[in-house]
């Protein structure tokens, strides 16, 4: 039985590998090799790299770091966590293993525009297309952008980008925009445009991107999709655990979940979605883990 399996090997499940695996716990890591955090094209955002780190590069070092230390990851996708009496029973398909302790770091997909695969994919890889003004908002400084949302959400994302340029216009993804009044005149007062759906085709136009709406081509130098994200938390909600309303995983200052042994750290968790963040949660959350192992057995050399 391993002290811990750590399921997600994102930026929260391999700092907590590295963590776990250096306080000599016997861990397993279970990816099914879609984090987020590898769509990143470069970030700058994460200090230690002036330059900024690519988002499989900085995934790799991670990875290479946790190995070092005896941390073993395997590409398989989890499909159910049983509690049992002394740990947890960990399913892969039609294989079965057992920990002691199980940390969940599966973290989010983002909802995506409607575009072709291949376009989206090239238009992220150019800084075209952004999810994350956070992350990214510098880049878009002083340059046309544009925002694919509506209702609160999509006003509060376009607002944000407000702080980095004077011109960002907000496209409902369907038809007509779903803004109420005060909505409405927040956007007015922040001289944000915003035009109703629907907003296809989504298409590389040179150096620029385009949309297309009822009222004609609009071109941006980067579009932000506001549509919201997936939860990857089922995995834990069928085992039992707690969950907000939009499917985020509940979790103590110590990252436990409802569930004794159960933990989670990372975009899974609701906070910040930020790889500073997620790693921060992750050494919180395998440090009680081996505080708890500790407390059920002495470990000692």
């Amino acid at each position: 039985m391993d002290d811990c399996i750590i399921i997600g090997a994102g930026p929260a499940g391999l700092t907590a590998a590295i963590y776990l695996a250096r306080f000599h716990l016997s861990i397993r890591l279970f990816d099914c090799g879609s984090s987020r955090a590898a769509l990143i094209p470069c970030t700058h955002n994460h200090a230690g790299y002036p330059a900024g780190v690519k988002g499989t590069e900085l995934l790799r070092l991670m990875l290479e770091q946790a190995e070092k230390y005896g941390a073993t990851r395997e590409q398989a996708e989890v499909t159910a966590i049983l509690p049992v009496e002394g740990g947890f029973e960990v399913h892969i398909g039609d294989r079965i293993v057992q920990a002691r302790t199980v940390l969940l770091a599966t973290g989010v997909v983002n909802n995506r525009p409607k575009m072709d695969d291949a376009e989206h994919d090239a238009a992220l890889e150019r800084g075209l297309l952004r999810y994350c003004p956070i992350c990214d908002g510098y880049e878009v400084t002083d340059k046309r952008v544009g925002v694919i949302g509506t209702g609160d959400h999509g006003m509060r994302e376009a607002i944000f980008l407000r702080g980095y340029t004077s011109d960002v216009t907000l496209i409902a993804p369907g038809a007509a925009h779903e803004l109420d009044d005060t909505c409405r005149a927040k956007l007015d007062d922040a001289g944000i445009v915003h035009v109703d759906g629907p907003c296809t085709p989504i298409q590389i136009a040179g150096d620029q991107i385009s949309v297309t709406t009822p009222g004609g081509m609009l071109e941006f130098d980067s579009i932000y999709p506001a549509l919201g994200s997936v939860i990857r938390s089922k995995l834990a909600v069928a085992a039992g655990a707690n969950a907000s309303e939009d499917g985020c995983l509940e979790v103590d200052e110590h990252q436990r979940t409802s569930i004794p042994g159960l933990f989670a750290a990372g975009d899974v968790v609701k906070g910040l979605d930020q790889i500073s963040h997620a790693m921060g949660e992750a050494g919180v959350a395998a440090t009680t883990i081996r505080n708890l192992l500790a407390e059920q057995r002495p470990i000692r050399r």
